[in-house]
């Protein structure tokens, strides 16, 4: 179709003009098809120019009241034209799928239609634009004016803004923003809903329409009557049913009027609102218990509910009590997949949650739905981290207690009345427990301020760092002790304290296993003063030593930077090493270390800790710059700068460190980095391996001699006996004998030398070689050097 342009205008001056209209199949009585402006078309959805229906639309509709325009409604509550609609009466406006069938709807209809008129400029299927479509069917919807029940929210709009503000919103930008934007925008609330279940609309309406009223109880719907087959009698109380069908009989005869029920329901979300009060029948019972107990302390539901229960819940509350229903709010996010998808039918990437719990538990998802990340955050589903917190946390949780039980049971220990006073306990069980306490202190600050991430982490942490790792660890031989000491008493009134502690911290997020460990550890406690975990209280904080946490976590630090170095050299843990080398002149920091020496030197397997300071020759530091800093600074300069930033010198790098900053020159510009803008490395030389973390800098000797090797040999050796042991399934307290045969004249040697040693760790009463084999013995090999063992428990 050939077009020719007759002039340009801009979109204001079309403004009043009149156009003629497609179709005329009803009269109108009143100015109609002319142009409006309204700020709510835009170009960037469409051509800028709209047709107004205004029973199809919420902005339509109010269009429609501003400029006066007409109101027709030519499409039926199911859907479908109207008999005035002569060309296409009774048909569906939309193509509907009913399961069943599926029924065409009108546009290609209407579209011939207008082409056999002349009335079509072009028809492309290149115009999309989105549609609404039902979430459940997928089909097409359609605004639909009609009428309904309002409660008039607009008139007290400035109320609820002004409650909104004293409730604490978590995240805050949601109550200031999303929900704080919904309420300045607030509409009234349309309230009936066209349902058979659910709960009545409790108005009656005059048969004349003359007048209404709500009923409010049922002491006042005991004054109507029960209409059925044309007659009426008194309604008695245990009859009364306040749902559909009964409500319908229930009729009213008020000056001289019959009055029934509007036919409408309430919308679902008044229900939700209501709850509050609802659920225990205020104010015709319960009144006092109702009125100590609102508003709520605390709600979480999905951010999804912005605009259903918060603002019910908000909208009713403030109608009522003048008051906030909740007085803190946690907003929940949406699940996405392992992807950061979100999760939809359509895509397939929905994970069935029973099929989750049914392989993982609860509380191994619920801890992995609050330490992954805060709960108004959108977070990554990916059962791979289930399982990763089921290995770290929840083993570590459970072995510390079947540890703890294994001895207890052994010694017959039950928790007393008494414990021993704190300052009384060896240096380790003080320790743990300020580390306890720390823990109770901030999982306290993090929960008073609805923060669940932080706590729950925090609980993890210490189970596993401190309690699991390093607490029990440490301390196994003082429950393998035979008599009851003081010392052995602390350590199992210090671990109990732990283990109470730790899972009343965790009850909230870990429900189940949380219950099943209290009963246990209470299990010989006559006095247990709470039947359930979860009618416990949170243990008030430990006391805490600040300077020993900090000399604690300096070990521990040094203690895993060696680690991290032996792992990645392949160095066993078992094989003693020389010494290592910390960089510091810092006193306190060399007190510090002193001060757990023994500990450090045993947990990392070295001789002896040596100090030296930070710009020796011994610490090789290089320079490599920080593209992802420099690059949106220096632009161009990048290249040049960053070849300075690599042929830094040692000194120039001490400089750089002691300052925080390095002033260069590039093509006679002067250019100032700082500590963001380059990352200094310790290089390795040979022999010594370097690592760092928190400013600390350690260098590893991995020198061995002979006597190290022997050591290295067996410790070896005794973790493999260790591992026998556990394989016959003999008891921790059994004694044994120890038979084997080598040819290694290193392996032999090592196991003359460290005889007495194997002997204590392994509980043998003897160890010794025979020759040639060892009949039904076990093969096995350390490090090339080959043996074979026969283990049978002491007579």
């Amino acid at each position: 179709m050939r077009s020719e342009i007759l002039g340009k205008m801009k979109g204001k001056e079309l403004v009043n003009r009149e156009y003629q209209p497609l179709f005329s199949y009803v009269p109108i009585d009143k100015k109609a098809h002319y142009i409006i402006p309204a700020d709510f078309v835009t170009l960037e959805e469409g051509t800028g120019i709209v047709h107004l229906a205004p029973a199809f639309g919420a902005d339509d509709y109010e269009m429609s009241k501003k400029y006066d325009l007409p109101f027709l409604q030519l499409v039926t509550e199911g859907g479908r034209f109207v008999q005035e609609v002569t060309d296409f009466a009774g048909r569906l406006v939309k193509t509907i799928n009913f399961g069943t069938h599926k029924e065409e709807g009108c546009d290609p209809d209407v579209i011939r239609h207008l082409k056999q008129r002349g009335l079509v400029y072009r028809v492309s299927r290149d115009y999309r634009h989105s549609y609404p479509h039902c979430w459940r069917c997928d089909n097409p919807l359609i605004y639909y004016a009609r009428d309904s029940w309002y409660i008039r929210t607009t008139a007290y709009v400035q109320k609820m803004i002004e409650i909104n503000r004293t409730i604490n919103w978590y995240p805050p930008e949601v109550g200031s923003g999303r929900f704080g934007n919904w309420l300045e925008e607030n509409k009234d609330w349309a309230l009936s809903r066209d349902r058979y279940w659910g709960t009545p609309l409790p108005i009656w309406v005059a048969e004349d329409g003359s007048d209404q009223f709500c009923i409010g109880s049922i002491d006042e719907l005991l004054e109507g009557w029960y209409e059925e087959n044309g007659s009426r009698r008194r309604i008695q109380r245990e009859e009364v049913d306040l749902h559909k069908p009964f409500i319908d009989h229930v009729v009213f005869e008020r000056d001289g009027k019959m009055y029934r029920r509007t036919p409408e329901l309430i919308d679902v979300w008044f229900d939700s609102g209501a709850m509050p009060f609802a659920q225990c029948h205020y104010p015709f019972e319960n009144r006092d218990w109702f009125e100590e107990n609102f508003p709520a302390d605390f709600i979480c539901e999905g951010i999804d509910q912005t605009r259903g229960w918060f603002y019910t819940l908000h909208a009713i509350s403030t109608f009522l009590f003048e008051k906030p229903a909740f007085k803190n709010l946690i907003v929940n996010e949406l699940i996405l997949d392992k992807s950061g998808q979100k999760m939809s039918k359509s895509k397939g990437n929905v994970v069935d949650p029973f099929d989750v719990l049914e392989r993982y538990g609860a509380d191994a998802t619920r801890w992995f739905l609050t330490v992954s990340s805060p709960p108004w955050r959108q977070k990554i589903f990916d059962e791979a981290d289930i399982e990763q917190i089921r290995k770290n946390f929840f083993r570590a949780l459970v072995n510390t207690y079947q540890f703890f039980s294994l001895y207890a049971n052994i010694d017959g220990w039950t928790p007393g009345k008494e414990f021993l006073a704190v300052e009384q306990r060896p240096e380790i069980d003080r320790w743990v427990l300020s580390e306890l306490g720390a823990l109770q202190a901030l999982f306290t600050e993090r929960m008073d301020h609805y923060d669940p991430t932080p706590a729950a982490r925090a609980i993890a942490e210490f189970t596993v760092n401190n309690l699991s790792n390093w607490y029990v660890r440490r301390n196994r031989r003082r429950f393998w002790k035979g008599e009851m000491t003081e010392d052995k008493r602390s350590a199992y009134e210090t671990l109990y304290l732990c283990m109470d502690t730790v899972v009343k911290l965790m009850a909230p997020f870990a429900p189940f296993l949380s219950e099943y460990l209290y009963q246990r550890l209470h299990a010989s406690d006559e006095s247990m003063e709470f039947e359930s975990i979860h009618l416990a209280y949170i243990p008030e904080p430990m006391p805490r030593d600040l300077v020993l946490e900090r000399r604690g976590k300096l070990a521990q630090n040094i203690v895993a930077v060696t680690r991290n170095l032996r792992e990645q050299a392949r160095i066993r843990i078992r094989q003693p090493l020389p010494r290592i080398l910390i960089a510091t002149n810092d006193e306190t920091v060399q007190e510090d270390i002193n001060h757990f020496r023994d500990v450090i030197c045993e947990e990392i397997n070295v001789k002896t800790i040596e100090f030296i300071p930070p710009d020796s020759s011994m610490i090789r530091k290089a320079a490599r710059p920080n593209f992802k800093a420099i690059g949106p600074k220096f632009g161009k300069q990048v290249k040049a700068l960053a070849a300075h930033i690599r042929n830094l010198s040692t000194d120039e790098i001490n400089e750089f460190e002691a300052v925080g900053e390095l002033v260069l020159t590039i093509d006679g510009q002067a250019v100032k980095l700082g500590v963001e803008d380059i990352e200094i490395v310790h290089e390795d030389i040979e022999g010594w391996l370097i690592g760092t973390s928190q400013g600390l800098v350690v260098a590893l000797d991995t020198t061995l001699n002979d006597e190290l090797v022997a050591e290295g040999l067996a410790r070896e050796f005794v973790s493999r006996i260790q591992n026998l042991r556990k394989e016959k399934g003999f008891d921790v307290v059994d004694r044994i004998n120890i038979s084997y045969a080598t040819d290694s004249p290193t392996l032999q040697s090592a196991l003359d030398r460290m005889k007495t040693y194997i002997q204590e760790e392994t509980l043998a009463v003897d160890l010794r070689k025979v020759d040639p084999a060892v009949p039904g013995g076990v093969s096995l090999d350390f490090n090339g050097e080959e043996c074979t063992v026969l283990i049978n428990k002491a007579r």
